[in-house]
């Protein structure tokens, strides 16, 4: 991944609005680049198992979608910018699936798309804590 867009992370710029307003958690919407740009957004969601492909969010099941191939394909890549829509940009609502499987479709999905894995912290839960 190149970046990670969440607001339980220190590192958002909605931390701190986070912590009041969610105080019992950070949601279930998750936004990353992932390397490789465009054609890995687009095998990346071809590729899940798990995750449902549609464009709405806040669902009991995990959904995704990359908007760049998908939602504002009929936009240039410079307008696609002025929505805040980048070519390496997937955005997840996280469901009520397993962790362990969420997890595993997304490792499998992201090797397949550009050959690397979720960072193995990741896996044993000292991500998904946060």
């Amino acid at each position: 991944m190149e970046w990670v867009n969440y607001p339980g992370l220190e590192s958002s710029a909605y931390y701190e609005r986070a912590l009041k307003y969610l105080p019992t958690g950070r949601g279930a919407l998750i936004t990353f680049g992932i390397k490789g740009g465009y054609e890995a957004g687009k095998k990346l969601i071809d590729t899940l198992e798990l995750f449902s492909l549609v464009a709405n969010i806040g669902d009991a099941k995990s959904l995704v979608i990359h908007p760049a191939s998908t939602t504002h394909q009929q936009l240039s890549v410079e307008e696609q910018a002025t929505t805040g829509v980048t070519p390496e940009l997937v955005r997840l609502s996280v469901g009520i699936e397993d962790i362990r499987d969420i997890l595993a479709d997304l490792d499998q999905a992201i090797e397949a798309a550009n050959g690397h894995s979720i960072p193995s912290e990741a896996k044993t839960g000292a991500l998904a804590s946060k």
